[in-house]
């Protein structure tokens, strides 16, 4: 993870990126969000919103979006789930506009651990959850859902099929690995929804945060490479003997800015908790052993 150069990124404009969709860029940038949420806009006239992003963090984004948009119509907001980085601007966009919210399903869920994200919108509420192979259509473009869940257990993602074109949330991003932290993030589901990705023939992934993946599958492989490489790592170090997620993490993340080692412990537990799932390790209080 490397921190972003924020000097020539297009704040507060649609980008055109290609001719179905424009992608506006929340002031959200951080360690963790890179250059900030990107809030992507498909087609013209009549549009569909995917994640309209956050508040607090860039209150100035929905004002953005409804003078961008002035002289179209939302016809839905979509949201990939629930992060608050990613759906909290749908209530008031959706209030402005008239635009129906969907896409993930609510979820409203306590995490005490550090995160890679923003923590859980506890406003979202969609007026429809879109099921996996769920469409939606507009003028010249079809958006269909894709039940992705391992980031968070409700995470979608969006085929637009007119240009076989994914948008991918949080699920896969353009610029570092997504944090997988449980109780919802679920490393087995994660893995599975690679793989479902890495089995689909997208030409391009249109990440949230980053920018856009133009060898998608190949991405999504060493996606699945890198955390069956961190499998093998805590193997490494379970080897020598029981150990703590704190006093794995610095070796197994070795030139990674020390701010985002919480975050990584999360993505380590997850990772011990499918091992232990599969009966490869074992834990006692907060230290792992190798079954």
């Amino acid at each position: 993870m490397t921190a972003p150069d924020l000097s020539n990124e297009p704040y507060a404009i649609a980008e055109s990126v290609s001719p179905l969709i424009r992608r506006v860029l929340a002031r959200n940038a951080s360690p963790f969000s890179y250059t900030g949420t990107q809030t992507y806009i498909v087609g013209h006239g009549e549009v569909a919103v995917i994640d309209p992003g956050p508040l607090g963090d860039d209150p100035a984004h929905v004002g953005e979006l409804i003078r961008i948009l002035s002289g179209e119509r939302i016809t839905a907001i979509l949201c990939t789930h629930t992060h608050r980085d990613h759906s909290p601007a749908a209530a008031p966009l959706a209030e402005a506009t008239g635009a129906p919210v969907m896409g993930c399903a609510p979820l409203f869920l306590e995490d005490d651990g550090p995160r890679s994200d923003a923590s859980f919108d506890t406003t979202y509420a969609p007026s429809r959850v879109l099921k996996d192979g769920e469409s939606l259509t507009g003028p010249g473009w079809t958006l269909t859902a894709l039940h992705t869940p391992g980031h968070t257990s409700n995470h979608l993602c969006f085929a637009l099929e007119e240009e076989k074109a994914l948008f991918t949330g949080d699920h896969i991003m353009g610029w570092s690995t997504t944090v997988v932290s449980p109780p919802d993030g679920d490393m087995a589901d994660y893995m599975r929804s690679l793989q479902l990705l890495i089995d689909r023939d997208d030409a391009l992934y249109y990440p949230a945060h980053g920018p856009a993946v133009e060898q998608p599958q190949r991405l999504a492989r060493g996606m699945m490479i890198h955390r069956k490489q961190r499998e093998a790592q805590i193997m490494k170090a379970l080897a020598d003997g029981p150990r703590r997620i704190k006093d794995m993490v610095p070796d197994m993340y070795k030139g990674v800015d020390p701010r985002l080692h919480g975050a990584a412990g999360r993505s380590v537990l997850a990772h011990l908790i499918d091992m232990r799932d599969r009966d490869l390790v074992s834990e006692e209080a907060d230290t792992w052993t190798l079954s």
